[in-house]
């Protein structure tokens, strides 16, 4: 009995030991989370300051170390979301000011740094070099297409798909040039003007089967202006709706016969316009970015919607790496909106060099992408489409960009019989782009 009652005893003390060992105070969180924080032990501040908060510990100078800590480790989404509950409680704090807003810089949410910066006190404004309206971004950009199965299609001596005194008609893409200058101004504090005017020169070469094979060089030009709003909505929403002008000519040769039937061709001009409304709405939570987007377009005289939805992953809680899935969905007066494309980007900060791809995989053909920005109104369709960016900054304010797209795309050789299509003829190249640039940012 005397035994039974001893390991009772042992047990009970034990146990006592760890109810103890495991009772935290705040004398004892408070300072051992400031050594921590004094010694820049990151990591185990974090640990540690968790740990506390499971038991109770929600103060604070607490918040405030953890917050710190994840901004040292470069978990700049994660901070910021601290750092603001903080400050939405403490605004007037100027070192809580000045983290508010890199945490925000730095995990790529400019804007909203920007639009808070506007309460911050005189002092911090200054230090940050804040100002309500500014030049914010002038860009220059170059480059050039090419197609190197032109020479290809244009030598084939036959044309499988007509005979005798068959029609056929095709425009082989060669090559074109485009020259591109961007200008962003922020108007107001969470407000800013994006405007963009592109110039494109393409380089076609029109190809006749009538009897015999006739070719005709083709240019075509065509300009694009592109104004976009970007506005905060409250506290973290952003609003985006753009609009996209093209505008374009080029003259073709079209078959003719005269009074005594002799053939002969005569020039026709040719004038187009598209235009292309965008809205976008999206937002942060956390390591997470879900968005959506509507275009309203009318492209080579077709009018349709195209709707977009898509969430940006940080997986390291900062601007360094992340990516993007979206899925877009089309629909016209005849058709309902349907799966339409499936597209994937990303990018990686690797020192001071940022790279961005992008890769899209569905049916484009009158297709819009970012933000109504980039359009595809040129004749026929792609499947597939790849883009590599790659940033070089230098000095402080400027910076270089190089890009290759890599574009899979189908156009249609066209037959026709006493003046009506009779048959079409798929045919299949890549389209090769390489483009340069550099940005101010101001």
């Amino acid at each position: 009995m005397s035994k039974r009652i001893g390991i009772i005893g042992i047990f009970l003390l034990y146990l006592s030991t760890a109810i103890a060992q495991d009772k935290w105070t705040f004398t004892e969180v408070d300072t051992k989370s400031y050594d921590l924080y004094q010694q820049q032990k990151w990591h185990e501040l974090v640990d540690y300051a968790l740990d506390a908060e499971n038991h109770g510990f929600n103060y604070f100078n607490l918040q405030a170390r953890i917050a710190i800590a994840y901004f040292n480790l470069k978990k700049y989404r994660t901070s910021s979301d601290l750092f603001l509950k903080l400050w939405k409680g403490n605004p007037s704090l100027e070192w809580l000011q000045e983290y508010v807003y890199y945490s925000l810089l730095y995990s790529g949410r400019a804007a909203e740094a920007t639009k808070l910066a506007s309460g911050f006190s005189p002092a911090m404004q200054t230090k940050i070099n804040y100002k309500s309206a500014k030049l914010t971004r002038l860009a220059l950009e170059g480059g050039i297409c090419f197609n190197p199965d032109f020479n290809s299609f244009t030598n084939e001596t036959e044309t499988p798909i007509y005979e005798g005194e068959d029609y056929g008609e095709a425009f082989y893409l060669k090559n074109y040039h485009f020259e591109s200058i961007d200008l962003s101004h922020q108007i107001a504090p969470g407000i800013s003007l994006n405007h963009n005017f592109t110039y494109i020169g393409v380089t076609r070469e029109e190809q006749v089967f009538w009897g015999d094979t006739f070719s005709f060089p083709i240019k075509v030009n065509q300009s694009q202006y592109y104004i976009n709003p970007y506005i905060i909505l409250g506290k973290k929403l952003h609003f985006s709706p753009s609009l996209n002008a093209v505008w374009g000519s080029s003259k073709v040769k079209v078959g003719s016969l005269d009074a005594n039937l002799n053939k002969g061709f005569s020039t026709k001009m040719i004038k187009y316009s598209d235009f292309i409304f965008s809205t976008s709405l999206w937002s942060h939570f956390g390591n997470f970015t879900p968005g959506a987007e509507v275009n309203l377009a009318n492209i080579n005289d077709g009018s349709f919607t195209q709707l977009s939805t898509w969430v940006t992953f940080y997986p390291f809680s900062n601007a360094n790496v992340y990516f993007t899935p979206r899925v877009y969905f089309k629909g016209d007066k005849n058709n309902s909106l349907a799966y339409n494309t499936f597209g994937v980007s990303g990018g990686i900060q690797i020192g001071p060099v940022h790279v961005y791809s992008q890769y899209l995989n569905g049916d484009m053909k009158n297709f819009i992408e970012s933000a109504g920005y980039v359009v595809a109104n040129f004749p026929g369709s792609s499947e597939q489409k790849l883009s590599t960016s790659i940033y070089f900054p230098f000095g402080k304010k400027y910076q270089f960009v190089v890009r290759y797209i890599h574009q899979n795309i189908v156009e249609d050789y066209m037959v026709y019989t006493g003046g009506i299509h009779t048959n079409t003829i798929e045919y299949k190249y890549i389209k090769h782009t390489l483009t340069t640039g550099i940005s101010w940012n101001f």
